[in-house]
Formats: structure tokens, C-alpha cells, sequence
């Protein structure tokens, strides 16, 4: 039986777990009072409206979440690639109708599958291009921007009876670290930092956003913890008004599980504000991953705090607070899928057609293609985005030569011998990369390209090129099957696609 601490720490703990099914512990832990779970890829499959029925028996306040940000990231899709238009994509085509659209959309899909949290939108603003994390989840790298098209998908996902969670504050846009293996730190001026990349976040709250997450960053100015932890950063939003739940990104990153650890990491994030502690993805440590990591995890977690209400550094009305506003949450959403449940369905979303309007060629006009010999150049898959998922390259090819490329260890004898067997091969070479303007390898492998075939093209699924590249270049802004298809499309000669002017920057 639960005693009441424990009970308590469950109010405020959001685990990830193994399987296509809930294992008896988590069922056990959901009946005394859990709040919830986070779906990950392994978690994805054709029973999954089953398991969300099964969590929900277990516990009906159950808050289920799941990042669905749609474009680069994707978790309902993650074996085939996303079918929905990714943050870039949006912010570059500025229609805002598109954005609220794309929102309700990604509503849709996470109720059909019985969660009710989208992990999403990204707020944070790209304002570093070498940004390994955020990248073209980011609707841009201008405030503005950001702002109206985070409010945008705000409004079409939780009027889609789905709680949007904002993400990454206060703002993971200014970094060239991954905080999945390091701890970032941003010493970008303070009065430059709150007036650009905390603008988005005060809109999203404006607009009355259902959750935010935190990130794992530090900026010295605010004090040495990382955001997650740090009750300046956290109390900014309280300051601001804001008394939805303050979700923290998965304590099982390196930057908390390797500094004050799983139970330490959820102690402090809890007494620094935050009221949701989502502990992480069970499958991270790969190969190392024990065959109960998951309820380890859990466990973990839940004792730090424990032991924290134990010896008075964390206090007991805290965590009420925290799991009362938790609580708030799934009351109303339960309230309003009653709701939403009644009202008839609309079908007026083409991710197509939105994604058609994006796609633009640069660095010279395209020759149509009758058959596409794919070399995949994009750098590896992290933590958070599956950068090297098969499926985009599988998706530009279909039938013809697909051929992966590791230009970071690759000697360039190798990539030559790759470059020439493909432009040996049947149909057009196309260059696959997500990096134009920071991977140095990357812009080496199309410009030997050019010159050994001068009729090859180039794919970018990363953030638009600002140098030119001696090939013709069709810019994606999404590593997403969609992008793929619609740039498959776009070779082939399917459409028109809109020029776009480049810089010599």
C-alpha cells in the first residue's frame, strides 16, 4: 500500500516506460494517484489507443503526453516520419492560419490515440544557426515571428480539447550545446536575452497556454543552477501571472541526471516551482539500459523527493501546490474532450498544399528528373530529433540508389568513391544534408559534387542555406517524410517551385 508521501510524490511524477503495453508497476502507481505518463517512439504502435484506455482505466486523470510537434519530430510517426508541417516550415510560409490549422491537427491526432498533452509548440527562437537541438523545430530566429505563430498553434491545439506545452524556457534558441549530453550555458547580453527570447514565452501565457516546459540551461546572470532548478527563472512566470503547470524537460538528461541527479534533480526542480516532473525516456542509455530502467527511474525520482519532504528542504505545501495544479489541469481536460466529443468534426487541412507553399529551389534553376539516386549527408540522429531517420532519404528515393554518407568520419577518398558510384548510377544525383552553413563536410562533399557531375541537385532539410551552394538547391526546412515527398515532387517536376534569392553572407 502507498503511504501518503509517496501518494503525494506520485501526484507530481510523469514517467516514460518500456513497451506497447503499461507493465504492472506503472498500472499500480497510476491507481495511487500517478499523474500521468509520456508516450515515446517505443511506446508507438497499433494499440496504442489500448494502452492510453488501459492508463486511463488505471487512473481517469491521467495526464498522457507526448511530443507531436509535427516536421523533425515526430513520436505517433516515428517509424515512417512526420505527415505534418514542422515549425520552420510554418514560420517561413508566415500564414498564420496555416499554423492554427497545423495545431488543431496535431490536436486531432494526439486525442484520436487517447493523450492529451502535446509537447509543443517549440517558443524557443533560433537565433544561434549552429543550434544542434532546435534548429527548424523553431518557427524562426526573429521574436516576433515566433510569438504570433506559437500563440497560433496554441489556439488550434487546445481548442482541439489537447493541452499545448510551450517549450523550451527561458529559451533554448542561443546555444550550440545539446543539453541531452551537456549543460549549456548562455551569456548572451541579459537585456538582449529577456527582450527576445522571453517574448514568446509572455505570449504564449497572454494567450493562456495550458503548460510550460523548462529547459536545462544555465544563464549565469540568473544564478549557477540551470533553469529547471533555479527559482529565479522559474518564478519569472508566476511574476508574469502565469498559474498553469510548469513542466520540467526529462530529468534523465545529462545536464541533471549527470550534475545532482534523477531523486536530487526532481527535489530541486519541484522547490525551485516547477509542478510536473517528467522523468524521461527509459530507452536513452541505449545499449546500458537496465531491463527495469524505467521503474528504476521512477523509483528514483520519487525517493529524492521523499527524502527531500523528509528533511525539510523541500515542504510539503509545495508539492500540494504543485500536484494541485496538475490535478487543475486534468479536471479541465476531462472537461472539455466531454465537450469536444459532441462537436462535429471539420476536414479542411491539406499538410500538402502547406508544405508545396514552403518549398523553394536556390543556387540555380532545377532540371526535371525521372529518377533520383539519393546520397544521404545529414548529420547524426540526436536525443531529441531523429536528424538521420532512413525514412526521409527512403521517401526522396522510392526505387531508385539510396546511399548513406557519414561525411563527419568518412575520409574523402570514400566520399569520392560514393560521389562517382552514384553518378554512375541511373538518374539524378541528389545530395541530402541539414547543415549548409555549419558543417563544413557537408559543403565540402557539394562542392566536389559539383564538379564531378555539374547536373546534380541538392536536398536541405535543415534551415534555409544563407551561402549559396554551387548546385541547385531545394530548401525543406523539415527532416519529415512530407518534406521529402513534396521535394521529390518538386525534382520530378510536379509543381512549380518559387525561387529564393540567397546572400553571399
Amino acid at each position: 500500500m502507498t503511504d501518503d508521501l509517496e501518494r503525494l510524490a506520485n501526484g507530481v511524477l510523469w514517467p516514460g516506460f518500456f513497451g506497447t503495453e503499461a507493465p504492472q508497476w506503472l498500472r499500480d502507481e497510476l491507481r495511487e494517484g500517478l499523474a500521468g505518463v509520456v508516450y515515446f517512439g517505443q511506446n508507438v504502435g497499433e494499440g496504442l489507443p489500448a494502452l492510453s484506455a488501459a492508463i486511463l482505466d488505471a487512473n481517469p486523470d491521467a495526464l498522457i503526453g507526448i511530443d507531436e510537434e509535427g516536421g523533425s519530430v515526430t513520436r505517433l510517426e516515428s517509424a515512417t516520419g512526420s505527415t505534418v508541417p514542422g515549425a520552420a516550415q510554418l514560420g517561413l510560409l508566415d500564414d498564420l492560419v496555416a499554423s492554427e490549422k497545423t495545431g488543431a491537427e496535431l490536436a486531432r491526432r494526439v486525442r484520436a490515440v487517447g493523450a492529451n498533452v502535446v509537447l509543443g509548440p517549440v517558443a524557443d527562437v533560433n537565433t544561434d544557426p549552429r543550434n544542434p537541438v532546435i534548429g527548424v523545430r523553431a518557427f524562426g530566429d526573429d521574436e516576433a515571428l515566433v510569438s504570433r505563430h506559437v500563440v497560433a498553434t496554441i489556439d488550434g491545439i487546445q481548442d482541439g480539447a489537447v493541452a499545448a506545452c510551450v517549450k523550451h524556457f527561458p529559451g533554448h534558441g542561443d546555444t550550440h550545446m545539446d543539453s541531452h549530453h551537456s549543460l549549456p550555458e548562455i551569456t548572451l547580453d541579459l537585456e538582449e536575452f529577456e527582450r527576445v527570447h522571453l517574448e514568446p514565452f509572455r505570449a504564449a501565457i497572454d494567450a493562456g497556454v495550458d503548460a510550460v516546459m523548462t529547459a536545462h540551461i544555465v544563464v549565469p546572470a540568473w544564478g549557477e543552477q540551470p533553469a529547471t532548478l533555479n527559482p529565479r527563472v522559474l518564478g519569472m512566470l508566476r511574476d508574469w501571472g502565469y498559474d498553469g503547470v510548469i513542466i520540467t524537460d526529462a530529468l534523465d538528461m545529462a545536464a541533471i541526471r549527470e550534475t545532482v541527479g534523477l531523486g536530487g534533480g526532481a527535489a530541486l526542480a519541484l522547490a525551485a516551482g516547477a509542478d510536473l516532473l517528467c522523468i524521461g525516456n527509459p530507452t536513452n542509455p541505449g545499449d546500458a539500459a537496465l531491463p527495469d530502467q524505467d521503474e528504476q527511474d521512477f523509483r528514483a525520482a520519487r525517493d529524492g523527493i521523499i527524502a527531500a519532504l523528509r528533511d525539510g528542504s523541500l515542504s510539503r505545501s509545495r508539492v500540494e501546490e504543485a500536484a494541485g495544479r496538475v490535478a487543475a489541469l486534468a479536471a479541465k481536460l476531462r472537461a472539455a474532450a466531454a465537450a469536444a466529443d459532441e462537436e462535429e468534426p471539420t476536414d479542411d487541412f491539406d499538410a500538402a498544399e502547406i508544405v508545396r507553399r514552403v518549398v523553394t529551389i536556390s543556387g540555380g534553376a532545377l532540371e526535371t528528373a525521372s529518377e533520383l539516386a539519393v546520397i544521404d549527408a545529414r548529420r547524426r540522429s540526436t536525443l531529441a530529433v531523429d536528424s538521420a531517420g532512413s525514412y526521409v532519404a527512403s521517401a526522396l528515393a522510392e526505387e531508385g540508389l539510396r546511399v548513406r554518407l557519414d561525411v563527419a568520419s568518412a575520409p574523402e577518398c570514400e566520399q569520392d568513391r560514393v560521389l562517382d558510384e552514384v553518378t554512375a548510377a541511373a538518374g539524378t544525383t541528389v545530395l541530402l544534408i541539414d547543415r549548409p552553413d555549419t558543417d563544413a563536410a557537408q559543403r565540402r562533399l557539394v562542392e566536389r559534387a559539383a564538379v564531378r557531375d555539374p547536373r546534380a541537385v541538392v536536398v536541405n532539410v535543415g534551415l534555409p542555406t544563407v551561402s549559396p551552394l554551387p548546385l541547385p538547391t531545394v530548401e525543406v526546412a523539415a527532416a519529415s517524410r512530407l518534406g521529402a515527398q513534396t521535394a521529390r515532387e518538386a525534382l520530378l517536376g510536379c509543381f512549380t517551385v518559387q525561387q529564393r534569392m540567397t546572400s553571399a553572407g
